[in-house]
């Protein structure tokens, strides 16, 4: 895993948890207080644990989402990590499980442990990750390469189970990344072909090409390019 230190965001991962719990529309801020501060202990608390243990790790997800563009929330920190050092962590309360998930609770967060026994989470580990400047934190974080990889190796499945929410959400993400961190998804999409149905590479081949025709015509020149004179957005 790389150590270069990125230009992120600087994610405030507790205040982003607790704006997707509670809304920021209805909560007046001193309402909002107390339960910022029980985010941040309990996020304090597991990235201390994590690093004082020495567990490798990557944070994806949303959170990783936001490290490298706006638009996203979440309300739980996605993480890869082996089995074996999941098992050295016997804080997390386990709430459900198959062989490649596990999700978890700390302290009322959840958490959602991707493991390393799936070939391209654990591709992701060692191939599309960087120590990046959260707000309080330098945490290991998947790159744009790593987090379309992980939502285009995710979105077949997600199709056939019909989880069209989740589907919008990571094609969104896709498309962000694509578009603002010039992610080019075609080597990505060639990386996942070995662990996939060939039917399900072309649908993704098919995805990658709908998303690069919606970015193309977002940016069609007949709009031309900004001008002083725009109005500014309210």
């Amino acid at each position: 895993m790389t150590s270069t230190l990125p230009e992120g965001r600087n994610v405030d991962i507790p205040r982003v948890l607790r704006e997707a719990r509670l809304g920021t529309l209805h909560w007046l801020a001193e309402e909002r207080a107390p339960y910022e501060d029980e985010f941040r202990g309990a996020a304090d608390e597991l990235f201390h644990l994590l690093q004082e243990r020495e567990i490798e790790f990557v944070l994806v997800g949303g959170l990783a989402v936001l490290q490298w563009v706006e638009g996203r929330n979440t309300i739980d920190i996605d993480i890869v990590m082996s089995p074996q050092d999941l098992g050295r962590l016997p804080e997390l309360t386990v709430l459900s499980r198959d062989s490649d998930f596990v999700r978890a609770s700390f302290h009322g967060v959840v958490v959602d442990v991707l493991l390393t026994r799936n070939p391209v989470f654990d591709l992701v580990r060692e191939r599309y990750a960087v120590r990046s400047q959260f707000r309080e934190h330098t945490l290991p974080c998947a790159t744009p390469e790593g987090i379309v990889l992980m939502k285009l190796y995710a979105l077949p499945s997600l199709y056939r189970q019909g989880q069209f929410d989740r589907v919008r959400v990571y094609e969104t993400d896709v498309a962000r990344l694509v578009r603002a961190m010039s992610v080019d998804p075609e080597p990505l999409v060639n990386l996942l072909a070995p662990y996939l149905l060939a039917s399900d590479v072309a649908e993704i081949r098919r995805i990658v090409s709908g998303i690069r025709r919606m970015i193309a015509e977002f940016e069609d020149e007949r709009f031309g390019p900004p001008s002083t004179d725009d109005p500014k957005p309210a």
